[in-house]
């Protein structure tokens, strides 16, 4: 039966890929002690399917295509984010991470020799141990065999559990305090008091917080559009959107909140939630966009799972849900003006991606000279990354776009790194299991000192940094990398802060790690 398996997986290594992906992805939705290892678990049935069937590697094109898909998808995610916090505290998450991961790589170097194992398979314990399948792509590209792919696979769980391990019992032994995640968003219903009589909807947008929106107006017991020129009065209500904070001032400024009086009242104005899916509003601003010939107020944006207050200069991306105020008896009509097709969540353009990509290809091809001789080049991993940051962060020059929708980008990502994980691993099956057999407990014993390295100097060195707790735990996240590290962060720490700094670092230590593999096997 094992020889009918094996003839049959090496006769289709397509077939032992989906095979390693689809077996791998139901395995990683096991959950043990609250800890998964989601598309990870690829990593173990396709070691198991290499060793069954040795010839079932894919071509390693395959795995390469997988890899650009994924890292490019981060890239283009994580640009503006990045970009961002190279201003404030980024720097120092940045350089805090940069430190860790130079001290794990210089524990894997030192271990190589007592531990009688190859530099290369010491790589694969360093790209492991971060979690990191760019880096690993880059160890294999400069080792030039499949070593790299069993440090990797034996310190892969390491560092995953490890992570979350270790944070949850600093946790506890800090117990810290977080404050309670506030609204992007607030919807709030105003009436206003004597300081407002006769002025005008401009007049009073004027001593309103520069975020707030006005929605819609109530007078006389009706609701209407806020147009500029209509003077309002003591008593009549406004339906305001912006930030918690500047609807407390709002108030403070021109009424009290009295929920109720607008949205209970649909007859004339009201409120409709909108898909954009029309390719000729995607890239353009608010401001920039051509409106129907009736009232439309758009007040907010929900983009994946974040809300954001409609400015003037915020620029449409494909699959945007707009919250928009309308006449009662228009809301078809805007919904056929902007598309309101959900089918707008996976559009995506292949010229920018393709032109995204190829860029990133070249870059990643220059080779970069070390000191003493030697170079290091950004490769497959590395480039079409760094290009995705800077892609991401502008989101569109001329007629391209460049961002890719939330729901989209995640099929792309996770697809990519099931496919580079599931070929590496099964290419590395056989070669995997003789390793272990032979001198396994000392790789295993090393990948957990890398990573205890890695972790230990995040977790430690940023609390004597007195980095905010919340903050400190993304920033480990993102210099471990995995996904199941990020999501253990947010359920201990339950504050938006450890996306950001998973956001800071994760790109960044991405490069760190392809860089200083190739530096260690130079």
């Amino acid at each position: 039966m094992l020889d009918i398996v094996r003839t049959l997986l090496e006769a289709s290594p397509l077939l032992a890929l989906f095979l390693a992906i689809a077996t791998g992805y139901a395995v990683g939705q096991i959950s043990i002690a609250g800890v998964s290892f989601g598309a990870g678990a690829v990593l173990f049935t396709g070691l198991i399917i290499g060793a069954i069937a040795p010839k079932a590697a894919p071509p390693g094109l395959v795995g390469t295509l997988g890899l650009v898909m994924f890292v490019y998808g981060v890239g283009i995610q994580y640009g503006p984010q990045f970009f961002m916090s190279l201003k404030g505290p980024g720097l120092k998450y940045i350089a805090l991470s940069t430190v860790a991961v130079v001290a794990s790589l210089f524990v894997a170097m030192a271990l190589a020799s007592p531990l009688r194992i190859s530099m290369a398979t010491a790589a694969g314990l360093f790209a492991g141990s971060g979690t990191s399948t760019p880096t690993l792509q880059a160890a294999l590209a400069a080792a030039g065999n499949q070593d790299p792919a069993i440090g990797y696979s034996v310190s892969y769980p390491f560092g995953v559990i490890g992570p979350i391990v270790l944070m949850t019992i600093m946790t506890a032994l800090i117990k810290p305090t977080f404050k309670t995640p506030s609204q992007n968003v607030r919807v709030a219903e105003l009436t206003l008091e004597s300081n407002c009589e006769d002025r005008t909807v401009e007049q009073v947008a004027e001593i309103l917080p520069a975020d707030i929106k006005i929605v819609a107006i109530r007078q006389h017991h009706v609701n209407a559009p806020p147009l500029a020129g209509t003077r309002l009065h003591e008593g009549d209500g406004l339906l305001l959107v912006g930030s918690p904070t500047s609807i407390e001032k709002a108030k403070i400024a021109v009424g009290h909140e009295e929920p109720g009086r607008i949205s209970r009242d649909r007859s004339n104005f009201d409120v409709v939630r909108v898909y954009v899916s029309k390719a000729a509003f995607v890239g353009k601003t608010i401001q920039e966009i051509p409106l129907p010939d009736f009232p439309v107020v758009i007040s907010h944006i929900r983009r994946g799972d974040a809300e954001i207050i409609a400015s003037a200069d915020l620029t449409i991306e494909f699959g945007d849900l707009l919250v928009a105020a309308v006449p009662s008896d228009r809301k078809a009509e805007l919904q056929r003006h902007f598309g309101d097709s959900i089918k707008g969540n996976a559009e995506l353009s292949f010229v920018s991606i393709g032109v995204g990509i190829a860029f990133g290809l070249l870059i990643g091809m220059i080779p970069v000279p070390l000191p003493g001789g030697g170079s290091f080049s950004l490769g497959v991993g590395g480039g079409p990354l760094v290009m995705a940051l800077v892609l991401g962060w502008l989101g569109r020059t001329g007629p391209l776009g460049w961002r890719i929708p939330v729901v989209a980008n995640l099929v792309l990502r996770n697809l990519g790194l099931a496919v580079f994980i599931g070929s590496v691993a099964i290419g590395a099956g056989s070669p995997f299991v003789q390793t272990v057999a032979s001198n396994g407990i000392q790789i295993l014993l090393g990948g957990a000192a890398v990573l205890l390295t890695l972790v230990l100097v995040v977790l430690v060195a940023g609390y004597l940094l007195r980095i905010p707790f919340d903050d400190l735990l993304g920033v480990c996240a993102g210099s471990t990398g995995n996904p199941a590290i990020l999501f253990a962060a947010g359920r201990l720490a339950p504050t938006e802060r450890t996306d950001l700094g998973y956001a800071i670092c994760f790109p960044s230590m991405t490069v760190v790690k392809i860089i200083a593999v190739q530096v260690l096997l130079s």
